[in-house]
């Protein structure tokens, strides 16, 4: 990549091979933009119709008022994922500007990617995005938090897997999530 290729002050985005990612973004200044309900589940809703849309297979989510997690497994075209985060982003953004009567304000900063190439790197990361909104102080217990896919997890992986995923520490990750 040449230097010229980026902005210095921007994440580099390496979404570039079939494989599983990380998916973080959050809202401009940390603004509580997803603080209803309604909100939450239109942006849930959504993420699963362009992940659909897509071809990108989600494994875990999390959605909380100012920022967002998912774990994805991409198609053999990566663009599918890039177009995924410019769609959610822009049609997330056009409503809650509609529904607060206000004209092309940007709602998103950035987002991060991280391509998951180690079994135990995914597994720690699928733990860490499960317990998210325990992790901020939004609930405590996790699989009664309707925007994660804690419950859905619990509910359908095999007791071997969740017993694995649970295993590892969350505290100790490096994922960007300063919200």
């Amino acid at each position: 990549m040449q230097k010229q290729d980026y902005w210095p002050h921007a994440p580099i985005h390496k979404i570039g091979e079939r494989g599983i990612y990380m998916i973080t973004a959050g809202t401009l200044y940390k603004k509580h933009f997803l603080n209803t309900r309604k909100r939450l589940d239109y942006f849930q809703n959504l993420l699963f119709k362009f992940a659909e849309e897509y071809n990108c297979r989600l494994t875990a989510w999390s959605i909380l008022s100012n920022h967002y997690h998912f774990i994805v497994e991409t198609p053999e075209n990566t663009n599918n994922l890039k177009l995924l985060i410019a769609n959610l982003h822009q049609k997330s953004a056009s409503y809650f500007n509609k529904k607060d009567n206000t004209i092309n304000r940007k709602v998103w900063y950035q987002f991060w990617d991280k391509h998951l190439t180690y079994n135990k790197s995914y597994l720690a990361r699928l733990n860490y995005i499960n317990k998210n909104a325990v992790h901020h102080g939004v609930i405590d217990d996790a699989e009664s938090y309707k925007w994660c896919s804690a419950a859905w997890f619990t509910k359908t992986a095999k007791n071997s897997l969740k017993n694995t995923v649970n295993s590892f520490k969350i505290d100790q990750l490096k994922v960007f999530d300063d919200f």
